[in-house]
């Protein structure tokens, strides 16, 4: 292994790769910027393409090791510049985009294209996209779309030349001072920011015995929280990354996810976050998620505010649509966070938890909202 550090969208990035990895496998396997999308991985279609030092480059050729101490500029690091917000409202105005593919590295040659040749023609921009493929477009709505750029910063249309608002921060939690006779609901509501369009969130908040500092210790503990979540494999860790898989039963169908994440932890304000993918080969479903947690002192315990976001696509995403997803989510944190009390005061948590059966948590989450819709109260 060797160790690197390069700057990766404005911020500094450490970590230790094999001197064979590729770039674009670290950004998308490491990093989860999975934006920088592998097509061909011989360097001739151009969906890899990324900035190093400011100039566009294919990250499926490029070793990792090679940009050490360089600058990486990936189609997530764009969010607060001018030219690709024209460039993007171009491509969906002109139809210059379908199945996506090729989109992101598209974006970043076309950008180079707009500020290294200003003055460029329809042919002088096809000659300068050649390096990129596109199998759904014909490219005429691709060439459309960066010669209205073009011409729009040519005659200084603020569409093209204003920068847009800036980007929100990411998710993650900010420190609050804790307070014991708060609901659990409320906890973490008034400083988490708001749900991505078309994830699933799910928040739940509640109280173990063992103070923060254990707790706190506990949680750097990777095989401790795996052997604590139902259905949890750990497979391989380090002390910012992890791998493994989670098993799923829902009625007959099983499903094992296999994945990775990187964890990020802040001593100082006891806040956690985790941001991962990953897929099942036998449904072909994939998911991406992140996590976020703070650890509060409550009534001479801990408080734990958890946030969890994920998106599934595949054959299984219908399980995920349902109204019933927070209350599944409850009783999943409900779970861990028995097992993790079981581990911390006695260690009777179980080594391997079985998998996951979403189909009896589904279950029990239906059958509490008919209590609540049908049984008298008392």
């Amino acid at each position: 292994m060797t160790a690197i550090t390069l700057t990766v969208n404005g911020e500094r990035v450490a970590a230790e790769v094999e001197p064979r990895t590729h770039l674009g496998d670290f950004l998308r396997e490491q990093l989860r910027l999975t934006g920088t999308h592998l097509g061909c991985e011989h360097g001739v279609c151009g969906a890899c393409t990324v900035l190093i030092d400011g100039q566009p480059a294919r990250s499926c050729i490029a070793y990792a090791v090679a940009c050490d101490g360089l600058d990486v500029r990936t189609i997530e690091g764009f969010e607060d510049d001018a030219a690709m917000a024209a460039l993007r409202a171009a491509f969906s105005r002109e139809h210059g985009l379908q199945c996506g593919f090729c989109t992101a590295g598209m974006l970043i040659a076309a950008r180079d294209i707009v500020l290294r040749v200003p003055d460029a023609d329809d042919r002088r921009i096809r000659v300068e996209l050649s390096g990129n493929l596109c199998r759904c477009t014909g490219y005429l709505g691709i060439v459309k779309a960066v010669a209205s750029v073009l011409a729009d910063r040519r005659t200084g249309s603020p569409v093209a030349t204003a920068a847009p608002a800036a980007a929100a921060p990411p998710a993650r939690f900010t420190p609050a001072a804790p307070t014991a006779a708060a609901p659990a609901a409320s906890a973490s509501a008034a400083v988490l920011p708001q749900s991505r369009q078309g994830w699933t969130r799910f928040e739940e908040s509640f109280v173990i015995a063992p103070p923060p500092a254990a707790v706190w210790a506990a949680l750097a503990e990777f095989p401790t929280v795996a052997a604590c979540l139902p259905g949890a494999e750990l497979t391989e860790h380090d002390a910012r990354a992890v791998k493994g898989r989670l098993h799923v039963k829902l009625g007959p169908m099983a499903a094992a996810f296999a994945g990775s994440a990187v964890i990020e932890r802040d001593d100082a304000t006891l806040t956690g976050s985790a941001k991962g993918a990953g897929g099942d080969t036998a449904s072909r479903s994939r998911t991406r998620a992140e996590l976020s947690y703070r650890l509060t002192p409550d009534a001479g315990g801990t408080r734990i505010a958890v946030v969890v976001e994920y998106d599934l696509q595949g054959p299984l995403a219908q399980f995920s649509r349902s109204g019933l997803a927070q209350e599944l989510g409850r009783r999943l944190v409900a779970e861990f966070a028995a097992n993790l009390t079981a581990r911390l005061t006695d260690g009777t948590a179980p080594a391997t938890p079985p998998a996951l059966r979403a189909g009896r948590l589904f279950w029990q989450a239906l059958w509490a909202r008919l209590k609540l819709l049908f049984l008298p109260r008392a």
